[in-house]
């Protein structure tokens, strides 16, 4: 669905945001906001404002951060008409409109809080804000029309009732920056909102797809927004032209599939392949099956081996009893995408914006054997 947003939404100079509490924030007071807060301003709204400062003043450029969670974190300057463009094409997508209450609950250093502010300004949305956490919705008494989250957010949300029913209410959910397992999706899938998984990365400037969660359109696959051009590179990786958020084509490291009508289904990282014995195993998939028995935080890595070239290592949480695991594991995987090597530690490596920390599992694994 497209819809046209006003200049004054769309030209900065002319923004404004306007907060839950009815301070209305744009580029001629930003500054005095700023420099009034009193100490004891939650951390969330002093970022905000700090952003906005950024966003308000005159060079086109911002900065911004990957979240490491395939490697180093990298940083580098993306243009603001190129983040307005992308927050026209979701406000645009999901029929965001003026006065909408939108949740701000995820940190400002990664592209994910970044991009729901601009929607607001895109679209004139009110902002509410609370301290990112892994309860975003326990103190939230208004009415939101939409909410950005991560997995971990939402499985949280779902396990407290009164937490439960206020994210039912919301009518427009949106959930990226990690995988959303089986488990989690089929219990997505009995709420009654509008939920989608978002497909996309920092250089995208936020997600370029959506794949419907629940309802009569609930889909495995990723619907691209109509200006994007998918292909697959010959590693079978997912390979993107987004002009209207991203100068240069991107390829990726996801193993994917694209469909005849044009979605598109991830299979897994590329980096995220193990080759064990001469056989290619994915890590999202054996991490997949676990979660069936495995209810704890844990991650699949490998480490270098003489014989095998990297041997599969199973990382859990001390919370778990690991005696039985190697005959339950047994029962569900082949050998080949069995462990090799099971190990507690006292919690799993994760990057800022709380992803799987790949690199830091794959170290941590080779100091503990």
């Amino acid at each position: 669905m497209e819809r046209n947003y006003s200049t004054s939404l769309t030209d900065r100079n002319k923004q404004e945001l306007h907060l839950e509490n009815g301070i209305i924030c744009d580029a001629d007071n930003v500054q005095q906001l700023l420099s009034n807060l009193p100490d004891n301003t939650p951390q969330i709204q002093r970022d905000l404002y700090n952003f906005l400062a950024d966003w308000f003043n005159e060079s086109p450029y911002i900065t911004v951060h990957t979240s490491g969670s395939t490697g180093t974190p990298k940083e580098f300057t993306v243009r603001k008409e190129q983040m307005i463009q992308s927050a026209i094409l979701t406000c645009s997508f999901l029929n965001l409109r003026k006065g909408d209450n939108a949740l701000l609950c995820m940190p400002l250093q990664y592209i994910a809080g970044k991009m729901v502010v601009v929607r607001a300004l895109v679209a004139g949305l009110t902002l509410i804000l609370r301290t990112p956490s892994g309860h975003p919705l326990a103190d939230v008494e208004v009415s939101l029309r939409f909410a950005a989250m991560i997995p971990l957010q939402v499985f949280n949300t779902l396990q407290v009732p009164e937490e439960r029913e206020r994210l039912c209410q919301t009518e427009i959910v949106i959930v990226g920056g990690g995988a959303i397992n089986k488990e989690l999706e089929d219990e997505i899938r009995q709420l009654p909102n509008e939920i989608y998984s978002t497909y996309g990365m920092t250089e995208t400037l936020s997600h370029i797809a959506l794949r419907k969660l629940n309802g009569p359109d609930a889909s495995s696959a990723y619907t691209p927004f109509s200006s994007v051009k998918l292909c697959l590179s010959p590693e079978k990786t997912l390979v993107i032209q987004a002009p209207q958020v991203c100068d240069d084509t991107l390829v990726t490291n996801d193993l994917a599939e694209i469909h005849p009508d044009g979605t598109f289904t991830i299979l897994g990282r590329k980096d995220n392949t193990i080759n064990t014995g001469g056989i290619k195993v994915q890590i999202e998939s054996i991490e997949e099956t676990l979660r069936l028995i495995i209810s704890v935080t844990f991650a699949i890595t490998a480490i270098p081996h003489p014989g095998l070239g990297e041997a599969i290592v199973l990382l859990v949480e001390k919370t778990t009893d690991t005696d039985s695991l190697p005959d339950r594991i047994a029962s569900l995987l082949p050998k080949y995408q069995q462990p090799k090597y099971i190990r507690q530690v006292d919690a799993i490596p994760l990057t800022g914006s709380g992803k799987t920390d790949r690199k830091a599992c794959r170290q941590l694994a080779a100091k503990l054997i």
